[in-house]
């Protein structure tokens, strides 16, 4: 159900010394006992870097950019620092933000520091005895939607966000921006056969934007993995992470990318093959594709027709993520352990071609 405090050992980690982090926490919480502190890192570290931190006066999470040259506003400590301050009196779970830094120390980057939040995180596989009953598991499911219809309700204006993204044209403009990913990273990118279809899927996109039905905080990787629930009440979420693609924009984004994330024990080969690692949600008890979309559709009143191109854009948005990956592995600047189960670019932007050409069937 999580990591016990008093397992916790400290173990060498990228981009973060304890004995630079524990004074600083020590400085800025104003408790000498952080100055002693262990660190561990939490998560597969593909994007940005994820620290359990450890001492005598408690544990908290420090979070910093990924370790060498990336994209910056893919990488914005401030601005995931922001969302989750100004969502903190809001009814979307968020951990609170506690301490950072815009630059030099802790870490030599721009970090921030927030509460950990006990739970259970269902990423890979279900811990043992946590939504072991199809009935659980589709109050997981349910407690996922509910949590995004919140999120996508929220007033930015009234959390201080008015200014957090620019939602004219966003979705012209994401287009634009993951065609530029791409580019930037292809030259260290060894598949074959995948630029000259994913410019294709690009090129479709872009002549086929839907209109924005409503403009909203869009998390930009709202999934299962990316949800802390209680480890007690699978039916509840305790914190939703990984902010870093927050912006505001069209909502059916992040509905299009969940479903991107989403498995069904009954896939077709499109489907099926688009995806690097088996998913929990082909388990019984968890909804399809279509209860997930019926649910939020319920709850938003949202016109979910177009939701195909959204789905579409979801897989080449995850192609140009993967592809990132992979050329930061290749060229050295991170293990080559975090391309472990990714998967292949190609089938994801085949997925998306299916799904605009045959719908989300």
């Amino acid at each position: 159900m999580g990591v016990s405090a008093d397992d916790l050992t400290s173990v060498p980690v990228p981009g973060a010394d304890p004995a630079v982090v524990g004074p600083w926490l020590a400085d800025r919480l104003g408790d000498p006992a952080w100055r002693d502190c262990a660190l561990a890192p939490v998560g597969a570290g593909r994007s940005n870097l994820t620290y359990r931190v450890q001492s005598p006066a408690g544990a908290v999470v420090l979070r910093r950019p990924p370790v060498g040259q990336v994209a910056a506003t893919a990488h914005d400590m401030g601005r995931e620092r922001r969302i989750i301050s100004g969502l903190a009196d809001s009814d979307v779970p968020v951990p609170a933000v506690l301490a950072w830094s815009d630059g030099g120390p802790p870490v030599d980057a721009p970090c921030y520091v927030m509460e950990l939040v006990e739970g259970v995180v269902p990423a890979g596989a279900l811990p043992a005895g946590w939504a072991e009953t199809p009935e659980e598991r589709g109050r997981a499911a349910d407690a996922l939607v509910d949590v995004l219809v919140r999120l996508h309700s929220v007033d930015p204006a009234a959390h201080g966000l008015a200014d957090f993204g620019r939602p004219e044209g966003f979705m012209a403009r994401q287009v634009r921006r993951w065609v530029s990913q791409w580019e930037h990273a292809r030259p260290a990118v060894p598949e074959e056969g995948i630029a000259e279809p994913l410019q294709s899927l690009a090129d479709d996109l872009a002549a086929a934007l839907p209109t924005t039905q409503r403009h909203t905080i869009v998390h930009g990787d709202y999934k299962l993995e990316n949800c802390i629930f209680a480890a007690d009440d699978p039916g509840t979420i305790a914190a939703v992470l990984d902010w870093e693609m927050s912006t505001l924009g069209d909502p059916l984004a992040d509905l299009g990318l969940l479903l991107i994330y989403w498995r069904q024990s009954d896939d077709p080969a499109a489907w099926r093959d688009a995806r690097g690692v088996p998913g929990i949600t082909a388990l019984p008890g968890f909804p399809s594709r279509a209860g997930i979309t019926e649910r939020y559709a319920a709850a938003t009143g949202l016109d979910v027709s177009p939701l195909p191109w959204y789905v579409a854009f979801g897989a080449f948005k995850l192609a140009v993520v993967l592809a990132g990956i992979v050329a930061r592995v290749r060229t050295g600047m991170v293990p080559e352990t975090m391309a472990v189960d990714l998967g292949s670019v190609l089938p994801l932007v085949t997925l998306g071609q299916h799904v605009l050409a045959e719908g989300l069937d």
